[in-house]
C-alpha cells in the first residue's frame, strides 16, 4: 500500500502572507501525524515563499519523537537542498529540477544533460544515510539512467495523468506510468509519485501501480481541508492511497 506523505508548503504559504505565525506549520504537522499520515514533505525554495529554514529545523525536531513518520525534503540539489540534508538528515531527499522563481515543479530531470552533475550529489546523500528519489517524467527509457546515478527511487511527475483523468486520454496517459513503473522495477528502483494527485484520481493510480511506495500530496489536500478539516482530509487521502 502506498504511504501518504503530506506536503506542508501550502500551509507555510498562507502563513507567510501575515506576520502572525499562523497557521503554524508545526501544528499542522502534529495534526496530520495524529490523523495517521505516514510522512511529512517540505520543498524549501531559495526565495522562501513556502517553508523556510526554521520550518525544516522545527519539523526535523518534531519528527524525532515519531520515528515511524518519514521526513522527505524536496528541492533542487544545485540550489540549497544539500544544506538542509547535511543539517537535518531527513529519511529521504527528492531531487527536483525546479528553477528559482518557477511557479511550481513542472517537469522531471533531463538525465543525458544533468546526470553527470547529479551523480556525486546522489553519492553524498547516500553517504549521509539518506534515501534518494529522483523526480522524473514517465519515460521508461530513462529508468536505467536513474539506476546508474545510484538513486533508490523515482518520483513520477503525475500532472499529465491528472490532466488526462476523466478524459478520453486517461487510459493512454496511465499506461505511460505503468510502463515506466515496470521499467523502474527492472532497473531495481522503487516508485513514488506526486503532483496534482487528489481524492478523485489517486485511487485509480495506486491500483494501476500496486507496488507504489509513497505519494506526496500538498495542494489538493490543503484545499480539501478547507471543506473537510485537516485531520478528516488526511484520513480520506489515506483511504484513497490504499486504492479505496
Amino acid at each position: 500500500m502506498a504511504r501518504l506523505s503530506v506536503n506542508l508548503n501550502k500551509i507555510a504559504l498562507i502563513r507567510n502572507t501575515r506576520a502572525l505565525g499562523i497557521p503554524s506549520v508545526v501544528r499542522a504537522a502534529r495534526t496530520v501525524i495524529s490523523a495517521g499520515a505516514d510522512g511529512i514533505t517540505v520543498h524549501p525554495r531559495s526565495d522562501g515563499r513556502h517553508v523556510r529554514a526554521d520550518d525544516v529545523d522545527e519539523l526535523a525536531n518534531l519528527l524525532k519523537a515519531t520515528p515511524e513518520v518519514e521526513f522527505n525534503v524536496e528541492g533542487n540539489p544545485f540550489h540549497n537542498l544539500l544544506e538542509y540534508a547535511r543539517r537535518v538528515r531527513p529519511h529521504q531527499c527528492t531531487l527536483v529540477p525546479d528553477e528559482s522563481g518557477q511557479f511550481t515543479s513542472d517537469h522531471g530531470w533531463d538525465l543525458p544533460k544533468d546526470g553527470a552533475r547529479l551523480t556525486p550529489i546522489v553519492a553524498e546523500l547516500k553517504s549521509l544515510g539518506i534515501r534518494v528519489s529522483v523526480f522524473m517524467d514517465p519515460l521508461p527509457i530513462a529508468m536505467q539512467m536513474v539506476h546508474t546515478l545510484g538513486a533508490d527511487r523515482i518520483e513520477l511527475y503525475t500532472e499529465p495523468y491528472a490532466q488526462a483523468f476523466g478524459t478520453l486520454n486517461q487510459a493512454s496517459a496511465l499506461k505511460r506510468y505503468t510502463d515506466t513503473a515496470a521499467a523502474a522495477r527492472l532497473a531495481g528502483l522503487e516508485i513514488n509519485a506526486g503532483h496534482d494527485l487528489n481524492l478523485d484520481n489517486l485511487p485509480e493510480f495506486v491500483r494501476a501501480i500496486p507496488d507504489l511506495k509513497e505519494v506526496s500530496i500538498g495542494h489538493a489536500l490543503v484545499s480539501d481541508a478547507l471543506e473537510f478539516g485537516l485531520a478528516e482530509t488526511v484520513k480520506r487521502y489515506l483511504a484513497a492511497a490504499r486504492g479505496g
